[in-house]
């Protein structure tokens, strides 16, 4: 009885490694949020009091007319209340990202009120936390319509980051067609934190740009490029100067050449490396696994359930026809045995094997008693004999060997 409720009872900690992300997302961003905010006060703080200063200084004496006074604290206010009007829209997003906290918090608090596996609630908690895997596998894929549509059936909008990832694949859209305004505005928007990046990406942007440029043949565009080079890239010499030799290199070979490294670089391939690096620098800013979260779960239970006799040559399916198994093994599943292959085997510290196992000729085990009445139940076994309920194959009960775990 210990044992059983051993193995229903619910520990949470294991339950929330998983729902890291789902706390971390939001307090990134309520740091960005807080980081524009300080930004936003500084900037117009260097601008405001200077001016403030000379507009009083110049009153007192007299070097300006009143109208010109005026004028000055107009052009003061009027950027006061451009102030304003960004605070508030930015207080609103803080509002909004510390309503969608408190929902995770409440999601994650309730599952340690649950007491046990076997509790309704656990049930309906679990559905919860599917839906909101199904929504980021789906957001990952870029299915957003659909993403968004579930959410809002399931009502847990809050609960998954539909606005982080449709922007990120909006940008990454662009970039497949061939377009790098969208993903530059969000590197100029994210400039502070992209200098701890390890992926470079605002270099690689502006590297296509120039390559872009050169690829023309006309004149004025490698002028251009020239330029564009010597604003943009040369600054990074330090950190890029074998890729900047290249592409100085690239103003005097043609864009359908074959050697490399410029065969490469003038390759219409390179905007889906571009794609896929600003996916990767997008979720190791924001913390976001570079897996979608139900491709982990996923894996977690198939190396859980997984044992070497899941792959042998008798597997037991629902589209095996010679299984009469009630209860099918998910690895051994025509479905899942080719994604369960390279899985690795957990670790069980405790047998769960019936004291009465023995062996068949063909290498599965079973409960003796249990299989004697499988056996009498089909009912077309005859006397002394016993049928492999996963194999249909009949054996005398004298092949039957002991098993003995050790």
């Amino acid at each position: 009885m210990a044992a059983e409720l051993t193995s229903i009872k619910l520990n949470p900690e294991s339950h929330i490694i998983l729902d890291q992300p789902l706390l971390r997302l939001p307090n990134d961003l309520a740091r960005r949020n807080f980081k524009s905010v300080q930004r936003s006060v500084e900037r117009e703080k260097e601008y405001v009091i200077p001016a403030l200063k000379e507009a009083a200084n110049a009153s007192l004496s007299n070097t300006q007319t009143p109208d010109q006074t005026l004028a000055a604290l107009d052009a003061m206010l009027s950027r006061m209340q451009g102030l304003k009007r960004k605070m508030q829209s930015l207080q609103e997003e803080e509002k909004r990202i510390q309503n969608q906290s408190r929902k995770r918090i409440q999601h994650l608090e309730a599952l340690h009120k649950i007491p046990s596996l076997a509790d309704v609630k656990y049930d309906q908690w679990s559905r919860v936390r599917l839906d909101r895997l199904l929504v980021d596998h789906m957001l990952r894929s870029g299915y957003s319509e659909s993403a968004k549509q579930l959410a809002q059936e399931r009502d847990i909008e809050d609960l998954v980051d539909l606005g982080v990832f449709t922007q990120c694949q909006r940008i990454v859209e662009c970039l497949r067609q061939g377009e790098t305004k969208e993903a530059l505005q969000w590197c100029g928007e994210n400039k502070a934190a992209l200098k701890k990046s390890q992926h470079n990406l605002e270099f690689e942007l502006r590297l296509q740009q120039y390559i872009e440029l050169v690829r023309s043949r006309d004149q004025t565009k490698k002028i251009e490029a020239i330029a564009h080079a010597k604003r943009y890239l040369v600054t990074n010499q330090d950190t890029q100067n074998k890729e900047i030799m290249r592409a100085a290199g690239m103003l005097v070979i043609t864009p359908d050449t074959r050697a490399e490294p410029y065969k490469t670089l003038f390759s219409t391939d390179r905007w889906k490396f571009l794609s896929d690096l600003f996916i990767k620098t997008h979720h190791e800013l924001l913390s976001l696994p570079s897996q979608p979260l139900l491709h982990i779960a996923l894996s977690a239970g198939l190396s859980a359930l997984k044992t070497p006799l899941c792959h042998s040559a008798y597997t037991s399916s629902s589209s095996n026809s010679a299984s009469t198994a009630t209860s099918v093994c998910p690895i051994c599943s025509t479905e899942l045995n080719d994604l369960a292959r390279k899985m690795p085997y957990a670790h069980h510290s405790k047998s769960y094997v019936e004291g009465d196992s023995i062996v068949l000729p063909n290498g599965r085990v079973y409960s003796k008693s249990r299989l004697l009445d499988i056996s009498k139940q089909v009912g077309s076994v005859e006397d002394g004999k016993v049928k492999d309920p996963t194999t249909g194959e009949v054996f005398p009960e004298s092949d039957m060997k002991k098993v003995y775990i050790l």
